[in-house]
């Protein structure tokens, strides 16, 4: 009893409840419903046009010597449509606005089913096999299109009284001449009742309203989840690659760790000088202002020479090339992006001043290329996408190895030889063949591109 009541709850309120859903989340649902609405609006127009033309056309029906009351009701209805979708472009539509707007769709129709028994002079029981009760359905379809099941139940619940209206008056009309029968003949040939015919015509606006109903009770929940669903993936897109999130959020299969593909790549560190010391005595947000501006600066060298950021290290900065998607020159790109990006940071010295880092912001950066394996990593509760491998090792050690050399751009001869063969245009400022590098066996051959 109480899931069935949890159920009416659920139906009543339009979907689920809105606990734990972002308000951004919230706000775009209610945009593709008021979207919605205008649709709906456009649809109404477009048919009470088609009717209207119809009608205009069509030549007059015979045997009908009453008021005829079918331009007066188009004609209020193309009033009250046009203002209804110029209202929604206005504003969010409240619901009593809706609601109403469904009394007048009903009101509408069953004023003017209503009205042929006086436009043709016959007894009421003569409109209850009109044609136009077909209408309704197209009501009850075009409240669906909002994906709220409230408003298909309440368009098919006001057509059933509606028609009930009907058919009770058409019943308790002129009762000294009885009305009912049951003879099916009888029924089709003259002005009388055929209960079952009438209970059949509700049951059966009853049923298309339910199934309806039904259906939108459970596509509006794949609809919140969707929206939160495509909300996530939109803010993933901030936090990975465009290449990282698409191979998440597209993965054919739920994405476990061991995962990872060899790649030949190149990687980039860049790290900020006396970040921690000078910091230490500013502000908060001050310091996450200076950050700020200078990850939005580097992030677009980065980007522009075709290299990706794995991730952000405090004041760090740890890039890739090629290693998320192959490319024919990313020694040569990593190259290019650690040079670009020391001289943009030079150039940007009033951006940091502005943002209230005292003196001059200096970085280092270094490139070493080779094989790695980009994948998943982590526990089953908690994964990161990353690059693992010597050359990975090789350019954090060449990145600290820039306080020792006194430089600021460093690489080693394989990764420098590699960026000349792949097309790199580009003279070094001095060769250092022989160096040890700190946490390195072996010495390095090094190139410096900047000091």
């Amino acid at each position: 009893m109480s899931s069935f009541l949890d159920t009416l709850r659920y139906i009543f309120r339009g979907g689920p409840p809105e606990t734990g859903i972002p308000a951004r989340v919230r706000a775009e649902i209610r945009a593709r419903e008021a979207s919605s609405e205008r649709l709906i609006g456009w649809v109404q127009l477009g048919l009470v046009l088609f009717f209207s033309t119809l009608y205009a056309i069509a030549p007059r029906a015979e045997g009908s010597a009453g008021f005829n009351f079918v331009p007066v009701a188009l004609g209020i209805y193309f009033l009250f449509t046009v203002s209804r979708l110029v209202l929604s472009y206005r504003f969010e539509l409240p619901n009593w606005y809706l609601l109403v707007s469904i009394g007048v769709d009903m009101a509408l129709l069953v004023g003017l089913i209503f009205s042929f028994h006086i436009q043709y002079g016959q007894h009421p029981t003569f409109y209850l096999k009109t044609p136009t009760l077909m209408y309704v359905f197209i009501f009850i379809a075009l409240r669906a299109l909002r994906f709220d099941p409230r408003y298909v139940l309440t368009t098919g619940l006001a057509a059933v009284a509606g028609w009930l209206g009907l058919v009770f008056y058409a019943v308790l009309a002129d009762m000294d001449h009885m009305r009912v029968t049951r003879n099916y003949v009888d029924y089709l040939t003259g002005n009388t009742i055929l209960i079952g015919a009438e209970l059949d015509k509700t049951m059966v606006i009853l049923a298309v309203t339910v199934i309806l109903s039904a259906v939108l009770y459970r596509g509006r929940s794949m609809l919140f989840e969707a929206t939160r669903d495509h909300a996530a993936a939109t803010d993933l897109r901030r936090f990975f690659s465009p290449e990282v999130a698409a191979s998440i959020t597209g993965a054919e299969m739920q994405l476990q760790t061991g995962e990872g593909t060899l790649r030949d790549a190149a990687i980039l560190f860049a790290d900020i000088r006396a970040f921690t010391a000078t910091s230490s005595g500013l502000p908060p947000e001050t310091v996450l202002a200076v950050l700020a501006e200078y990850q939005n600066l580097v992030v677009d060298v980065i980007v522009q020479e075709g290299g990706r950021v794995d991730k952000f290290l405090g004041d760090g900065i740890l890039a890739t090339f090629g290693a998320i998607q192959p490319s024919a020159t990313y020694a040569a790109d990593a190259l290019r992006a650690a040079t670009r990006l020391v001289e943009s940071v030079d150039a940007g010295q009033s951006r940091f001043s502005a943002a209230g880092w005292p003196g001059r912001l200096s970085v280092g950066a270094a490139v070493a290329a080779g094989t790695v394996t980009a994948g998943v990593i982590g526990s089953k509760s908690r994964l990161e996408f990353t690059v693992i491998g010597d050359a990975v090792n090789r350019a954090a050690k060449l990145e600290d190895a820039n306080k020792i050399q006194a430089t600021r751009v460093l690489t080693d001869r394989p990764t420098w030889d590699l960026a000349r063969d792949q097309g790199l245009r580009m003279s070094p400022v001095e060769e250092r063949p022989g160096a040890d590098v700190p946490g390195v066996a072996q010495p390095l051959d090094l190139v410096v591109l900047s000091r």
